[in-house]
């Protein structure tokens, strides 16, 4: 079903891309031949920090993803209540992330996805701990919710600071490769490291290990952002 709305989508992209103005921005820039080697020969940085910004959200988005999962072999929580939670997570993203990007074109990008990180950091090993302590509905919705509206503000903010990591002749490269390469290697892979480190660890707490390092890499990543005049 997914797959089947997104098709209906397509057309509708594909009317606003033929129809919409470019930017003055866009069309005053020198264009370039080569957009993939310059932004890996001039961007390395940038590309960098991208990666960087882009791990916490896709680590905590596949986290929300794999929490049915963890809540029914780990917790012994009802499949069918695993998954209200995770739909209720989703619809709280859905109407979350406008109002979160919105903000941050008043305040900046950065304040927000630091917050937001800086949550992730500090509280995730205490929510896990709580949801190990007292596997129940109430207490798996309540912490799904609190992960789903830190995301929300979180990719509420990052497309708009992707989108000014890099210039305009390489913009589109630049952003496809720091999203894609972050949620490959890192949110792609969540599920299979958080299984290890569970493994490894013995520990039903070990998913906070990862979103909290995770969650270290992406502040690292946006205070160096600040530092080159991003806000």
């Amino acid at each position: 079903m997914p797959f089947f709305f997104g098709l209906l989508i397509g057309p509708v992209a594909f009317y606003i891309r033929r129809h919409i103005d470019e930017t003055p921005e866009f069309l005053a820039a020198q264009t370039t031949q080569r957009p993939l080697a310059d932004t890996f020969t001039h961007q390395k940085e940038r590309l960098t920090l991208a990666i960087g910004a882009v791990v916490v959200g896709t680590v905590a988005t596949y986290l929300i993803l794999y929490m049915p999962t963890y809540a029914v072999k780990q917790l012994g929580i009802p499949a069918s209540a695993a998954f209200s939670a995770t739909i209720a997570t989703g619809i709280t993203q859905m109407i979350g992330a406008p109002i979160f990007g919105h903000w941050s074109d008043r305040i900046g990008r950065t304040g927000i996805m630091i917050g937001a990180a800086t949550l992730f950091l500090l509280l995730a090993y205490p929510a896990f701990a709580v949801l190990a302590a007292h596997p129940r509905f109430g207490v798996l919705i309540g912490m799904q919710l609190f992960l789903g509206t830190i995301v929300s503000a979180y990719f509420g903010a990052l497309p708009a600071l992707l989108t000014e990591l890099f210039p305009t002749q390489t913009r589109t490269t630049g952003m496809s490769l720091g999203y894609n390469i972050a949620a490959t290697v890192f949110g792609g892979f969540a599920p299979f490291i958080v299984t290890w480190l569970i493994g490894a660890t013995g520990s039903p707490l070990a998913p906070s290990f990862y979103l909290t390092a995770a969650a270290a890499a992406s502040i690292v990543a946006l205070l160096r952002a600040r530092r080159l005049g991003l806000r």
